[in-house]
């Protein structure tokens, strides 16, 4: 009778330690990565104001670089089913970005000329000082907070957002059309520079809300550079380890990911920005619940591409 009941202990315990050892390092892994922490917003700091984008259809110019027969074309014009986006109306700020960095979560920006108030964008980071802030800002807030695409920047802006198409015919047999009118408008970029960075507002709203774009500013994107071969449609691009990310202002520019100051060197094509800085798009409850989750055991995030649907 004893050894009876000695097994059915046994049997008990073999049973129940998987599922409490599953539920011990479920909560000290969602402990690790804040997915209880309370949601309400550190008092160091006020949420960033966001414009909610509603879902629509809209049409834009694919990024990379198209080609063919060998020959540079301009990349076709795509449509998209883009879903409901909230993005931050204005670009991190000066302020705000000292704030991440006071805290040990950003490395500071480096120096350069800009307006006295800290009401400006920052300026003078990189990809990855964009993505700790953002991270930062995720274990502030409570939220999921990530870069945008290039398809949801294009989203967001609208009408304001660059056609890099030079809108040439492409003659093979005469190919110095399409060079001068290159050569004609990366001279007019670099006439129209402006290293100085204005007031979060300067540049005025687009017909969503969405403030200071293109400004003078170019924000950093998670989309990669590509190239394009449209005989085979073959897309050369080097996905999502690719090491060029597109930053996108007045153009696009294709840029390193560990180039802070543009004028350095870094624009991998065409003219440089004037500053490189960022902004972010923002999903909570359980979006962010999963993305925080797949994100600390190395599945994702999820591909922001995909839920933009960028081609």
């Amino acid at each position: 009778m004893a050894a009876a009941l000695q097994h059915r202990e046994i049997s008990a315990l073999s049973i129940l330690m998987p599922g409490l050892l599953v539920a011990v390092l479920g909560g000290l892994s969602a402990a690790q990565i804040g997915l209880f922490e309370n949601s309400a917003p550190s008092n160091r700091m006020n949420v960033p104001p966001t414009v909610t984008i509603a879902s629509r259809t809209f049409s834009y110019r694919s990024h990379g670089e198209f080609f063919r027969n060998g020959i540079a074309v301009d990349a076709p014009i795509v449509t998209v089913n883009g879903p409901t986006l909230e993005i931050m109306k204005y670009g991190v700020t000066v302020n705000d970005y000292a704030l991440c960095v006071a805290d040990g979560g950003c490395q500071p920006a480096e120096p350069e000329h800009r307006a006295a108030d800290g009401d400006v964008p920052v300026t003078g980071v990189s990809i990855e000082d964009a993505r700790s802030y953002a991270s930062w800002l995720s274990g502030v807030t409570g939220d999921f907070w990530t870069l945008p695409t290039d398809a949801q920047l294009a989203f967001a802006a609208g009408s304001r957002f660059p056609d890099d198409g030079l809108d040439v015919s492409t003659d093979a047999k005469n190919p110095a059309v399409r060079w001068l009118a290159d050569y004609d408008r990366e001279a007019a970029r670099k006439a129209s520079a402006n290293p100085v960075p204005q007031k979060s507002g300067h540049f005025g709203e687009n017909e969503f809300g969405f403030a200071d774009f293109p400004s003078n500013v170019w924000e950093w994107t998670t989309t990669c550079n590509r190239k394009v071969n449209l005989d085979n449609l073959g897309d050369a691009g080097a996905g999502d380890a690719c090491g060029v990310y597109l930053a996108v202002g007045r153009h696009r520019a294709p840029m390193s990911f560990f180039v802070k100051n543009p004028k350095g060197g870094g624009c991998s094509v065409g003219a440089p920005p004037d500053n490189l800085g960022f902004r972010l798009i923002r999903q909570g409850g359980y979006a962010s619940f999963f993305e925080r989750l797949t994100t600390s055991i190395g599945l994702g995030p999820h591909r922001a591409d995909d839920i933009a649907g960028e081609p």
